[in-house]
């Protein structure tokens, strides 16, 4: 498999460029998806006064108006990674559902390495893992 890397910030709902322990990073993304009545723009935050709405309970399509929450909008995402495996050193790349999961005590969206089958989590910003 091979991940296309986003272009612009424009097309995405999550990115995420981060390093992880013992040399390991990960570079993760989300990109928006079409609008499921008219399938004509993405679907993205609403816009008031010219500035995204960023704490938005709901993801509006910008060409007819349709409205969605955001818990049923995100089950359609899926976050895609290229990254280097901080236990084995394996590059690779990864699809995993957008849905955080609690990985050592910290919301992280969760996948495994394609080598060593190990769990890889990518956190919340500046979140520590509970030891």
């Amino acid at each position: 498999m091979t991940l296309k890397e986003p272009e612009s910030m424009d097309e995405l709902v999550y990115f995420t460029n981060r390093l992880l322990d013992n040399d390991g990073k990960v570079m993760a993304w989300a990109y928006k998806v079409d609008c499921p009545k008219c399938h004509k723009a993405k679907m993205g935050k609403p816009v008031e006064k010219g500035k995204v709405k960023t704490r938005a309970n709901e993801y509006v399509c910008p060409e007819c108006g349709y409205t969605e929450e955001k818990a049923e909008h995100e089950k359609r995402l899926t976050i895609e990674a290229k990254y280097t495996c901080p236990y084995c050193g394996f590059c690779g790349e990864a699809e995993t559902e957008y849905k955080r999961k609690s990985f050592n005590g910290v919301p992280s969206f969760v996948f495994s390495c394609g080598k060593c089958q190990k769990k890889i989590g990518i956190t919340k910003k500046m979140k520590l893992a509970k030891k």
